[in-house]
């Protein structure tokens, strides 16, 4: 299924998917600014809390793919809507961790944007799932 942007706030989303997906932590620091926030919606896992400015990348991001082999997980986008600054979308994502597991988990994400910036986003996932996929529990 291939998703289409009605909007520059939607292809923004896009293109941080598809970034993302790549692997590219530094083609990443574009999408945000010194206050961004990256903020997963999960209690008592690492990863939690706020995440501020390029400490998403650095503290969070860096390690979090350093758990999966080279260009994992992809990040697949069914579902993408918005309403002015706001940008909500349903994903999935997949890949292989380090040690060789299949990682499959659904996502939910709420991002605010403007001038071409990720201000804040909200990331929804089966926690769980991969506290225990990762020996976090």
């Amino acid at each position: 299924m291939t998703i289409t942007a009605k909007n520059a706030n939607e292809q923004l989303v896009l293109d941080f998917f598809k970034v993302l997906s790549s692997g590219d932590l530094e083609a990443l620091r574009a999408f945000f600014h010194d206050t961004s926030v990256w903020q997963p919606k999960v209690k008592e896992i690492a990863g939690a809390g706020e995440h501020v400015g390029m400490a998403i990348i650095d503290l969070f991001l860096a390690p979090v793919r350093g758990m999966f082999e080279q260009g994992d997980p992809k990040i697949h986008v069914t579902h993408l809507f918005s309403d002015g600054p706001t940008v909500g979308v349903e994903s999935y994502s997949v890949g292989k961790t380090m040690d060789g597991k299949v990682y499959e988990n659904d996502y939910a994400w709420v991002f605010t944007v403007s001038n071409g910036k990720i201000d804040r986003m909200h990331e929804y996932m089966d926690s769980h799932y991969t506290a225990k996929l990762f020996g976090m529990e």
